[in-house]
């Protein structure tokens, strides 16, 4: 079975401690690649260090908007020099993660809007695609993605939205990001969402070290819990578990140009 997983944060540090020893093993039992998002200016650098030490890993970069407060004019300077500086090398694949959340009250909205704008405008400008935080604010995402219609789309983090806003992600070209949320029995709708979510618009992730699944309770989550988490949503999806691997991975290397 051969698994990617499209969203880690393995330059985090949680992971200093058996980094190495944990991809080799996430390697062992399947999982060929994992990308690693970037979230703030400060963190660009060790996410790149870890691409370039680590042939299993590929990176976005991009400014997270639960980070709002930090973040400055300068930093989506540095971003885009980064982008630019990096284009065509295979190693940077994505823009992110960046997007809308208006679950924090103390995120201001318009503040927000102007963040995630400047970096959609960088992912079409670099021609990559876009890996999108969306929490509570799908109308919002949705109706920007429609006014930019970035050409090579990307991914919807996490999604757990409904499938009504599913299909309209789906119109535009994303792909629907599925992770440890759906494993647990109290995430009915999301359950019932992902049931009815055609194979060509889903790629699986970990969001490590976040996000743990069920059969992992209160554990750091991690790539390696990727083929159990493929199999929960397989059963959702009343698939064989090969099935799903095998239409993510197809999925996420149409997406990156792998």
């Amino acid at each position: 079975m051969r698994l990617i997983d499209t969203h880690t944060h393995l330059d985090f540090p949680e992971f200093d401690g058996d980094r190495q020893p944990l991809l080799d093993n996430a390697t062992a039992r399947g999982v060929e690649r994992m990308v690693v998002l970037g979230v703030h200016a400060e963190h660009f650098q060790r996410v790149w260090d870890l691409a370039c030490a680590e042939p299993r890993v590929r990176v976005a970069l991009g400014l997270h908007p639960v980070y709002l407060q930090q973040h400055r004019a300068e930093h989506l300077l540095e971003l885009r020099g980064w982008l630019e500086r990096l284009r065509g090398d295979d190693r940077l694949c994505a823009v992110g993660e960046f997007g809308l959340d208006y679950y924090l009250p103390e995120l201001d909205p318009q503040a927000q809007q102007t963040l995630f704008e400047a970096q959609l405008q960088m992912a079409c400008d670099v021609d990559l695609p876009a890996l999108l935080h969306v929490r509570r604010s799908h109308a919002q995402v949705i109706a920007t993605l429609k006014r930019y219609k970035p050409a090579r789309a990307g991914i919807i983090h996490a999604f757990a939205g409904s499938y009504e806003e599913a299909r309209e992600y789906i119109k535009l070209g994303f792909k629907l990001g599925l992770g440890g949320a759906a494993t647990w029995p109290q995430a009915l709708r999301l359950r019932k969402t992902v049931a009815r979510l055609p194979l060509a618009s889903v790629v699986l992730e970990t969001d490590s070290p976040d996000m743990a699944p069920a059969m992992f309770a209160g554990v750091r989550n991690s790539p390696e819990h990727l083929p159990e988490i493929a199999g929960a949503l397989a059963e959702l999806m009343g698939i064989e578990v090969e099935a799903l691997a095998e239409a993510s991975t197809r999925n996420a290397c149409e997406l990156f140009a792998w």
